[in-house]
This record gives C-alpha cells, structure tokens and sequence, in this order.
C-alpha cells in the first residue's frame, strides 16, 4: 500500500497550485491595466494596475507564508509554524493600506487642484480593460476563497478578498471612466478615491483576522459545543468540566476535563483520556493538539 499523505501537505499543495494560477494571471492583468491606461489617458485605470501590482506581490507573500506555515516543528519552534501564515496576512494588509493611501491620494490631488477642464477623456480601451478586470479577478476570487475555506487558510483568505477587492476598485474604474467619457471627467478621478475606500476595508479586515488568530482567541461557540458532544459519546465519559480551545494560525489547540469513575485504575483512566484525545483529534482535523485531564467521580 502507498504511504497516505499528511493533511498539512495535502493543503499545501492545493494552495500551491491555486496561487500559481492566479499569480500568472496577476501579472498578465497588471501589464494589460498598466498599458490600457497609459494608452487610454485614463488615470483610475493606471491605478487599478497598481492594485493589480500589489497583488502579484501579495500572492508571492501568501506562496512564502503557505510554505513556512507548513514547515515541521522544530527546536526553535516546537509548536508549529503556522502562525506564520498569519505573518503573511498582515504584510499584506499593510501593502494594500499603503497601496490604497497611494491611489487616494493621487486621486484627491486631481480633484482638489480643480482644473477639470484640463483632465483628459480616457479612451474606449480602458472600458474595455476594466470590464476584463472585473470578470478576471470574480473568478480568481472564487477560486482562492473555496481552496482558502476548504483548507482554512488566513492567508487565503486574505489573498482572496484581495481578489474581490481589485474586482470592485474595477467596477469603480469602469463608473468613472464611463462618466469621463460621457462629459464627466472628473469622475475618473473620484473613481480612484472609491478605490482607495475599497482597498481600505478590505486592509483592515484582513489585518484584524490575522492578529485575531495571533492572540490565542477562542473558537466560536458551535465548535466547542460539537467538540463536547464528541467526547460526551465516548464510552466511560461521565461529564465535562471545562473546554478551552485557542487558534494557532489555521489549527487549534484543545485543553478539556473531563469526569470520569474516581475508582479506575491508572490505565483504565489512561485509555478514557487516549479515547477522548483520538477521537477529538479524528474527528476536527483543524485540532492541532489536544490535551486531557480526568477528574475523578466519588461514587460512594
């Protein structure tokens, strides 16, 4: 029989080859934006570029992460280094901030400054690229939120929603461009200020999530509550005392007490805490580690 692969490799590869894909299209997308934009006079467009150029950086930020995140304990780190996808997710919600601040600002400055009638009207290339762009980063977003969900991935996620968030600063460039182009052009420029908006909160959000899962937070409530049935199934199990879980990046650690008879012996309470522990750790494959403490029942 073949030697079955390990979950962490198996999510490695799958994230791999998600973000090999969208990489390649990234940096195919960003020359097609940058060079619509020069070409079209149209300055939401160049900037949609530049939100493209940050995400075949970020993609390469989440390829690094990925990888380190999967690496096997070592002396220096006997817990894993899965937290290091949670590293990846806030560099990159510190490029998009920076490159959101960026984009903002050169729009407000062409609005401020108030000469709309020297502002050029963007050609008909530009529509054309940012209609590319919207339906180009959709379905890069589909395709790295169901690996990212799938293999419950900050860094996926976040790189996801990079994606949506480039599909809708593209959405933005098509408003504002279509506008220019209808005697407006100042809407260009407001588009790249809507764009700044969007890459905002997509920053934020990301940045959130990734120190949540870096500061031991709890899991939610229904995970901890299907952990108690679980162990509450197993045979000798009298009750449970106390579930503590924590996140550790994409995995989670467990400490539970559980009751038990007071009269077993050392091994009889040895294989009821080996029971709970395996059947824990099979059943929630994002469950890391999880450590068992018996408290005994006085059944006199």
């Amino acid at each position: 029989m073949g030697e079955s692969q390990s979950p962490s490799s198996t999510n490695e590869r799958t994230a791999v080859r998600v973000i090999r894909v969208t990489l390649i299209g990234n940096v195919a997308l960003t020359v097609f934006k940058l060079l619509a934009g020069l070409l079209a006079n149209s300055a939401a467009m160049v900037s949609d570029a530049v939100h493209s150029l940050s995400d075949v950086m970020g993609e390469i930020i989440v390829l690094i992460g990925v990888k380190l995140s999967n690496r096997k304990s070592d002396k220096e780190h006997p817990y894993g280094h899965e937290r290091m996808e949670c590293v990846a997710g806030l560099i990159l919600a510190f490029i998009l901030f920076a490159v959101g601040a960026i984009i903002g600002w050169g729009g407000l400055q062409k609005i401020i400054g108030g000469n709309y009638g020297e502002l050029t009207i963007p050609g008909t290339l530009a529509l054309v690229a940012a209609i590319v762009s919207i339906v180009v980063k959709e379905a890069m977003y589909r395709l790295t939120i169901s690996a990212a969900k799938k293999i419950n991935s900050v860094a996926m996620k976040a790189s996801a929603w990079h994606h949506r968030s480039d599909a809708m600063s593209s959405i933005g460039s098509f408003a504002g461009i279509l506008g220019a182009r209808l005697g407006l052009p100042i809407l260009d420029s407001i588009a790249c200020v809507v764009i700044c908006i969007f890459i905002f909160k997509v920053s934020i959000d990301i940045f959130r999530e990734a120190v949540s899962k870096m500061t031991d937070t709890a899991c939610d409530d229904e995970f901890v509550e299907e952990i108690k049935k679980v162990v509450l199934a197993q045979d000798s199990v009298m009750g449970v005392d106390l579930i503590n879980t924590r996140l550790f990046g994409d995995k989670v650690y467990v400490d539970i007490e559980i009751n038990s008879d007071g009269d077993a012996s050392l091994n009889e309470a040895h294989s009821i805490a080996q029971r709970v522990h395996d059947a824990i750790e099979s059943s929630f494959p994002s469950v890391k580690h999880c450590m068992v403490h018996i408290n005994p029942v006085d059944n006199t």
